[in-house]
């Protein structure tokens, strides 16, 4: 038992040292001041493997070491941080728990996306005023064209992303005899798994879409 403890520490502060340095390298810029960073997949997958206990103490361990080192948001950029990751990741990890299978992932990081969305919004509207220093209603118009779009597409991202990702990273953990075999990584129903691709595929390019017109390339 006390090796398992270990073993899922270890794991979990893995985890947390990956999502910071993906979050220190990846920053894309979307839409005004807002960029896109990855650390939700690292996240969530954690979320997905351990629970979503584990994603939020991830989430609050990675927003902390981010607000006194790269961050220059201090502690509300912080709390925005684990607020927008708790309410994808947590979301998504959650009913995988409950519904522990391919369908169970898809409908949970879609869900995520929706809950991320509408956490944000209200959350924009309340405290973006008071950290960027902007009038209310300056804030409030820019909910529908701005935050909206932009949470939208970074957790259509961070599902494709997610499910592309999690069965190879769990198949090494699960050589490296980190973590237990889970119906999502057992590979017995291949069209099952083509269609996860073929999903997060649509998901990425439709992305990269809006991202292009969002930015006024296209």
């Amino acid at each position: 038992m006390r090796d398992d403890k270990i073993k899922r520490l270890t794991t979990l502060a893995m985890f947390s040292a990956i999502a910071f340095v993906v979050v220190a390298l990846i920053r894309i810029p979307v839409v005004l001041f807002l960029k896109y960073e990855p650390k939700d997949v690292v996240i969530t997958i954690c979320g997905f493997i351990f629970g979503p206990l584990s994603a939020m103490l991830v989430s609050a361990v990675v927003s902390l070491v981010e607000m006194v080192t790269i961050s220059s948001e201090g502690i509300i950029g912080c709390i925005m941080n684990i607020i927008s990751t708790c309410s994808f990741a947590c979301t998504a990890s959650l009913i995988y728990k409950k519904v522990h299978s391919i369908k169970g992932a898809v409908v949970g990081l879609l869900c995520g996306v929706g809950v991320t969305v509408g956490v944000m919004l209200l959350w924009n509207y309340l405290i973006t005023p008071i950290h960027m220093g902007l009038e209310r209603q300056t804030v409030a118009a820019m909910l529908v064209p701005v935050f909206l779009p932009f949470n939208a597409i970074k957790g259509a991202l961070n599902t494709a992303i997610t499910l592309l990702l999690y069965k190879p990273v769990v198949t090494a953990l699960r050589r490296a005899r980190l973590v237990e075999e889970s119906p999502l990584q057992a590979g017995g129903n291949k069209k099952a798994s083509v269609g996860v691709v073929t999903l997060a595929a649509f998901l990425l390019i439709t992305c990269v879409f809006f991202i292009l017109v969002l930015r006024g390339i296209l």
